[in-house]
Parts: structure tokens; sequence; C-alpha cells
């Protein structure tokens, strides 16, 4: 992963929570805890989109922290998978429009 500010960035399956690929985090930031979380925050969205009746998806999810931008991007496919990129970006050292344009480019890349 080579973008600018990147703290880490995890594939997740949206059905358990679990962290099926990963790259950097810390001590300090648990992506396998932040996966799991935040599956909870994309399936809340998805349940609100649902009983609004939009008729449409999420195409991500921007949470703006005081130092941090995290990323929720489910990949967008026709099969029975449901998964997301995870992204926490330094807002310091990271670009919230580079990086979202990345997250795209990421998920037309993976293959499973």
């Amino acid at each position: 992963m080579s973008m600018d500010g990147a703290i880490g960035i995890a594939l997740i399956d949206m059905q358990s929570g679990m962290v099926l690929a990963k790259q950097g985090g810390n001590a300090l930031f648990d992506l396998d805890m932040a996966g799991a979380l935040n599956t909870e925050v994309l399936r809340a969205k998805a349940r609100a989109v649902e009983a609004l009746q939009l008729g449409d998806e999420v195409q991500d999810i921007l949470v703006t922290l005081g130092t941090q931008y995290h990323l929720i991007m489910p990949l967008l496919r026709n099969d029975d998978e449901q998964l997301f990129l995870y992204l926490a970006l330094d807002k310091a050292r990271g670009n919230l429009a580079l990086a979202r344009h990345q997250l795209r480019r990421i998920e037309q890349a993976i293959t499973l």
C-alpha cells in the first residue's frame, strides 16, 4: 500500500466482520477490531437506506475524526460476497480525494 498518510487498510467480510486481508495498523490501531466494529457502521447505514426505501446502495462512508479519516467502501460486485474495504488515513499527511480514488482502483483489482 503506497498511499500517503495511510495508517492501515483492510478487506473485511461484512457477514462475519472478519478481516480477510490487511496491511498496516500497529499496536495502537488494531485493524481486526476496527474492521469488526465498522462492519456494524456499514450494516446500520444499509438498514437505513432500506428502511427509507431509497432504492440505492452505499458507495462509501466517511467518518472524520480530529486527526484521521476513516473510509468504508463496499465492494460493488454482482456476486454473493459482501465485502468492504476499510481505510484509516492520517488527516495531516493524506489526501482524501486521492485516497477515495485509490480505493476504487484497489476494489477493481481485487480478485477472489
